[in-house]
């Protein structure tokens, strides 16, 4: 009976190691994707300012897009800027990557992963 509760007592264990690995890759997914949406607003909001036909038109270039992205994921620190482009002028695209390492490590998890994320944001005026 003992050996039985000693290897339950052991599973529960392992699973709450696990648990706490899945948990902290979760959370390190959405801070990846909230530093590549802060990135992609900061890169829709440095347009420049033109007038066509009599109307003003927001447009955004790869390098605009670029130096705001890389400005705001400097302050975040933990990610870098993996592309930064506009597609069409009127909407920034930055994709951002980061390294996640396991708070515990265990058998069953790997020693870290590179995680990845892209958001888009588009530039308009009213």
């Amino acid at each position: 009976m003992l050996l039985l509760t000693l290897g339950y007592a052991l599973l529960a264990i392992v699973l709450v190691l696990v648990c706490v690995d899945a948990t902290s890759l979760y959370l390190a997914q959405k801070r990846a994707d909230a530093v590549a949406d802060a990135a992609a607003l900061a890169g829709a909001d440095g347009f420049e300012l033109r007038i066509v036909a009599g109307e003003p038109v927001a447009v955004l270039t790869d390098a605009d897009v670029r130096a705001q992205a890389d400005a705001v994921v400097a302050a975040e620190g933990a990610a870098s800027v993996v592309s930064a482009d506009t597609p069409d002028g009127a909407s920034a695209r930055v994709t951002v990557q980061t390294t996640w390492r396991p708070p515990v490590l265990t058998l069953f998890v790997p020693d870290g992963l590179s995680l990845q994320a892209t958001a888009t944001s588009r530039t308009a005026l009213r």
